[in-house]
C-alpha cells in the first residue's frame, strides 16, 4: 500500500470515520473486539499525514502494522519508521504518538494491554515542526 492505494491492502474492514480532537487528520476505527472487553483490539486506518496526539496507556499497548507507512515515536527518542509486519510494544505510561507518513496511508491493529488499569491519557498534539522533520 503506497500513496493513496488503500483498497489493495485492507485486511479488516476500515470501519467508521472517527471524530476526535486527539487526531490531526482523518482516521477510521473498526473495533475488532469491543471496548470494555478483556483485550480491546482496534483496526485503525490513518489517511496520509494523519497522526494522533502524544498520549500514554496505563496498561501499555501493542501495535501490529498491517499496511502502509507510518511512524511511532516515544518522548525524547527519535521516531521509528513503520511498515507492514512491524510490531511495536509500548510499555505502560510511556508517552508516545503514532500515525501515517505524509505520502502514505497507514493501518495498524492497536491492542490495549491490561485495560483494567484505565483508559489512555491524551496529551498535547504532535507539533508540525516535529512531524515535518520526519523523512
Amino acid at each position: 500500500m503506497s500513496g493513496n492505494d488503500l483498497s489493495t491492502s485492507v485486511i479488516f474492514p476500515i470501519g467508521e470515520k472517527f471524530e476526535s480532537p486527539n487526531f490531526i487528520g482523518t482516521v477510521w476505527l473498526n473495533m475488532l473486539t469491543p471496548f470494555g472487553s478483556a483485550l480491546p483490539i482496534a483496526n485503525v486506518t490513518f489517511e496520509p499525514g494523519c497522526r494522533n496526539n502524544w498520549h500514554k496507556h496505563a496498561g501499555g499497548q501493542i501495535l501490529l502494522v498491517t499496511g502502509g507507512r507510518g511512524y511511532y515515536q516515544e518522548w525524547g527518542k527519535p521516531a521509528r519508521e513503520l511498515h507492514a509486519g512491524d510490531v511495536v510494544t509500548i510499555l505502560a505510561d510511556v508517552k508516545h504518538w503514532h500515525g501515517a507518513a505524509r505520502d502514505s496511508w497507514f493501518v495498524h491493529l492497536a491492542v490495549e494491554v491490561n485495560p483494567e488499569k484505565g483508559p489512555a491519557t491524551w496529551l498535547e498534539p504532535v507539533s508540525d515542526e516535529v512531524y515535518t522533520a520526519l523523512k
